[in-house]
C-alpha cells in the first residue's frame, strides 16, 4: 500500500487517509473518492490531500479482520461483524477461554499490522462476551502475510476457544463442631449453591456431620454410592495438615489425595482429591464468602473439564493474591455483540415518549398541547421518531392523559402511567415495560424538543455498534451532553429497578466506557421548552407559535 499525498487530479478511487472537511464537504476517514467527490475539491480550490492506494497484493482491512477472526476461532467461539479493520471473536456459551499461546505470538510476531489480543488463559466467560479482538491497524496488509497469519491460527490447536462447563450433580457437605450457627451453615448452602448454578450444575445435596473422620467417610462413601458427580467439604475447622480429619476421611472413603494446599490467597488451605471418578474438594473456610478466593478457581476448571494437577496448582502463584482484590474480575456483557445480520436486515428501535409530565412552569397551559408549526408539540418528537424509523413509537402519558392522547393521534402506542406524581423513574419504567422483545434497543426522548429532527435521530441510531461496545448513544453539541439517547436493550432491567424523581443519568455515569457520543451539528439537541421564556425563544427562531 502507498500513502501519502497526492494531487486531487490524481486521487479518484483511492482512499481518504484523515477525517476532514474539505471543500465545504465532511469526509470519514478511508472514504474512497469517487469523480463527483474529485470535482468537488477541484472547485474548491483543494490542491492536494494525503491518500493511500492500494497495490496488487494488498488485502484491505476488514477482509483481512474477517479472514484471521474466522482462522482463530476454535470451538464454543464465533466471529463478530467487521468494521474499521476490527472483528471481535465472541463465546457462544459459559465456560472457560482456552488460547494456544504459542500461536497467538505467533500471529502477533508476523506483520506489526496484523494483531490479535486476547483475555488471559482460562478466563471466565459468559455467552456472548468478547474473548478476544483481530485487529488490521494500517489500512491494508499484503496477501502474503495474512496467509502466514491465518496458517498460524490454524496451526495445532484452535488458537482461541471456550471450553464449556458442564451440568453436575454436586453435593455439599458441611461438618459441625459445637458453637458452629445454623444461620452460618444456612448461608454456606446458598452461598456454595450459587457458585455451583452460576456454572449450570445443581446443588443436589446438603448434609451436615460431625467433625469426625468416621462420620465423614461415611458421608463421602455414601455421597458417591448416590451418584454424585461431584462432591465438595467444607470443615467446621480449617484443615491445616494432610493427617488432619477431612483428608484422613477422604482417605478411609477410598479416596486419593491430589494435593493439599495451593499458593492462592485467599484460598490456602485447600484439599484436591478424588474418589473413583468423582472429584472431590475439601474448601477452605474463605469460600464460606461469595467472595472470589482460589476455590473458584479450581472448581471451574472441574466443571470445564480441565485437569487440576499439583503442576496446575503450583504455577497459580503469579496472580495468585486475591486478597486485596475488591472483585476478580468477572464475565464482562459490556461487550455483547449485535448478531450478524444479513445485508437487507436493519437494527429495530423502538422509541419511548416521554409525556408525562405537568409542566407546571409553563403555568396554566399544558406545553405538549401548544400548537407548534401547526401541530402539538408532542406530535413533532412522535414525527421524528418516525420518520427516522423507530418502531414502535411508545408514548407514555401521566397528567391530562385524555387531552394528550388526543394529540399525539391514534398512530402509536399509548402507555399510561397513573403513578406519574412519584417521579420521572415511573414513566421510564412504564416506556421500557412496553417495549417489545423484537427490539435492540429503545430511544428515550422528550416530548417537548420540537427542534429535533429525523437526521438527528438517524445520527444516534447509527452510532449504536455493540461490537464496539457502543451501547449508550448520547447527542452532544459543542461537548454538552443531551437528549434524546439511545439505549441498548441490555440495560433495561436497569431501567425496570429505577425509582424516585431520577431519571437514568446516574447509569450513564455508572457506564462511561460504553458510551459514545455523537456530535449534532445543532444546538437543538439541548433545547426543550418548559417555560414561557423558552418558548418565547423558540418563536425568535422563526418557529411559529399557536397556544
Amino acid at each position: 500500500m502507498k500513502f501519502g499525498p497526492l494531487p486531487v487530479t490524481q486521487t479518484l478511487g483511492t482512499m481518504l487517509v484523515h477525517g476532514q472537511t474539505l471543500g465545504g464537504q465532511r469526509y470519514r476517514k478511508g472514504h474512497v473518492l469517487t469523480a463527483g467527490d474529485v470535482a468537488q475539491l477541484e472547485a474548491a480550490g483543494v490542491a492536494e490531500i494525503t491518500v493511500a492506494i492500494f497495490e496488487p497484493d494488498d488485502v484491505d482491512e476488514n477482509t483481512a479482520a474477517r479472514r484471521l477472526a474466522t482462522a482463530a476461532a476454535g470451538q464454543g467461539v464465533r466471529a463478530g461483524i467487521e468494521g474499521t479493520g476490527r472483528v471481535n471473536l465472541f463465546s457462544e456459551h459459559n465456560g472457560l477461554v482456552t488460547l494456544d499461546t504459542a500461536a497467538i505470538d505467533r500471529i502477533n510476531s508476523i506483520d506489526e499490522g496484523i494483531t490479535i489480543a486476547t483475555l488471559r488463559p482460562l478466563d471466565r466467560v459468559e455467552g456472548d462476551q468478547v474473548v478476544a479482538t483481530v485487529k488490521i491497524i494500517p489500512f491494508a496488509v499484503t496477501e502474503q502475510n495474512l496467509v502466514r497469519a491465518e496458517a498460524a491460527a490454524r496451526e495445532g490447536a484452535s488458537s482461541v476457544s471456550v471450553r464449556p462447563y458442564r451440568s453436575r450433580k454436586v453435593t455439599l457437605i458441611q461438618t459441625q463442631l459445637p458453637g458452629l450457627k445454623q444461620s452460618v451453615a444456612d448461608k454456606t448452602n446458598d452461598v456454595i449453591r450459587q457458585r455451583i448454578e452460576a456454572m449450570g450444575s445443581e446443588l443436589s445435596e446438603a448434609r451436615m456431620v460431625a467433625h469426625t473422620t468416621a462420620s465423614i467417610a461415611e458421608e463421602l462413601s455414601s455421597a458417591v454410592g448416590t451418584g454424585a458427580e461431584l462432591i465438595l467439604v467444607i470443615g467446621a475447622s480449617a484443615t491445616v495438615d494432610r493427617q488432619d480429619e477431612i483428608p484422613v476421611a477422604i482417605a478411609q472413603a477410598g479416596g486419593t489425595i491430589d494435593h493439599f494446599g495451593m499458593p492462592v490467597d485467599p484460598g490456602n488451605l485447600i484439599v484436591v482429591a478424588h474418589i473413583g471418578d468423582v472429584p472431590v474438594l475439601a474448601l477452605p473456610g474463605s469460600a464460606r464468602s461469595p467472595r472470589p478466593g482460589g476455590n473458584d478457581l479450581l472448581l471451574e476448571r472441574i466443571m470445564a473439564d480441565i485437569p487440576v494437577d499439583s503442576a496446575h496448582i503450583m504455577s497459580m502463584g503469579v496472580g495468585g493474591l486475591l486478597k486485596e482484590i475488591p472483585s476478580r474480575p468477572m464475565p464482562r456483557t459490556e461487550a455483547a455483540p449485535r448478531r450478524q445480520r444479513s445485508a437487507q436486515s436493519v437494527a429495530s428501535y423502538a422509541a419511548v415518549i416521554l409525556a408525562a409530565g405537568q409542566s407546571s412552569r409553563m403555568g396554566t397551559v399544558n406545553k405538549l398541547l401548544i400548537e407548534v408549526d401547526g401541530k402539538p408539540m408532542v406530535r413533532h418528537a412522535i414525527d421524528a421518531a418516525r420518520a427516522a424509523g423507530a418502531d414502535p413509537i411508545i408514548v407514555v402519558t401521566g397528567h391530562a392523559a385524555e387531552d394528550v392522547g388526543g394529540a399525539v393521534g391514534d398512530d402509536v402506542t399509548l402507555v399510561h402511567n397513573p403513578d406519574y406524581k412519584q417521579g420521572l423513574s415511573t414513566s421510564l419504567r412504564a416506556g421500557i415495560g412496553a417495549v417489545p422483545d423484537t427490539c435492540e434497543g429503545a430511544l428515550i426522548a422528550l416530548s417537548d424538543m420540537p427542534r429535533i429532527k429525523p437526521k438527528h435521530i438517524q445520527q444516534i441510531m447509527r452510532a449504536h455498534d455493540p461490537d464496539e461496545g457502543h451501547v449508550i448513544c448520547v447527542p452532544t453539541w459543542q461537548g454538552k451532553r443531551g437528549n434524546p439517547v439511545l439505549w441498548d436493550r441490555r440495560f433495561f432491567d436497569d431501567f425496570m429497578s429505577l425509582g424516585g424523581d431520577v431519571g437514568a443519568k446516574h447509569l450513564i455515569n455508572e457506564n462511561a466506557d460504553l458510551v459514545v457520543e455523537v456530535p449534532i451539528e445543532d444546538d437543538s439537541v439541548l433545547v426543550d421548552v418548559d417555560s414561557p421564556e423558552a418558548l418565547a425563544d423558540l418563536a425568535a427562531q422563526g418557529m411559529e407559535i399557536k397556544t
